[in-house]
């Protein structure tokens, strides 16, 4: 039971499997930062839709070694000492010059773009502006689909998805407005495992592990 509520919780929730799954992968990424940076070196890291409340209570943020930037769709304002905010388009990052960070972090992000075509884009900015990258992403064929906590929804047709969320408390236990309901369902296309290679053609593939199923990739180049 323990286990099926942590499945079903937001990954905001630190009782949720996602919250503690969250903070395990940051500890392989905190450690392949320890591993590939020098210990006086201060790392800049651009968060591909990151946002503050991620990285606010950071060790390695607030010691300052990381100075972190974020690009969402809207800035945000009166951050603490270490980040700073942009507006941007995850797709183009023209603003920036090539290599011009040590790192690229994105988390849960790249699902969210609509097409392949996009997610490829992103794929190619991100390893353009960064020496260095981390990008996340949950695994399409992990049996409960990660933003609505549903077994297999995500092979399901839009429309009957569209009912089960709005027509329905399953999700979460809470039925979804309808504009909410679409929007997800029109953005998010899923990335299997053959996909994140072909994306990230030299990276390295973290999985993520629960009960001995993949939950999501990571790939990196650290």
């Amino acid at each position: 039971m323990n286990n099926f509520k942590a499945l079903m919780a937001s990954s905001d929730q630190p009782e949720s499997l996602g919250y503690a799954l969250r903070n395990k992968r940051f500890q392989v990424f905190e450690d392949l930062i320890n591993k590939n940076f020098p210990a006086d070196q201060t790392i800049h890291i651009l968060d591909v839709g990151g946002t503050a409340y991620f990285w606010e209570d950071k060790n390695m943020v607030l010691e300052g070694r990381i100075k972190v930037t974020l690009l969402n769709l809207e800035q945000e304002y009166n951050l603490p000492f270490g980040i700073d905010s942009m507006s941007g388009d995850a797709t183009d990052l023209s603003q920036f010059d090539d290599n011009e960070f040590d790192l690229v972090f994105s988390n849960s992000v790249i699902e969210h773009l609509y097409t392949w075509k996009n997610q490829k884009k992103m794929a190619r900015e991100c390893m353009r502006v960064g020496k260095r990258f981390f990008i996340q992403t949950p695994n399409k064929h992990f049996p409960v689909e990660a933003h609505y906590a549903i077994p297999l929804i995500q092979y399901a047709p839009k429309k009957l998805a569209f009912m089960v969320l709005t027509k329905t408390k399953i999700s979460r236990m809470r039925k979804w407005k309808e504009k909410d309901a679409q929007q997800y369902l029109d953005e998010i296309r899923l990335i299997n495992e053959s996909e994140m290679e072909k994306l990230f053609p030299e990276a390295n593939i973290y999985k993520e592990k629960w009960l001995g199923m993949t939950k999501s990739f990571t790939a990196h180049n650290l």
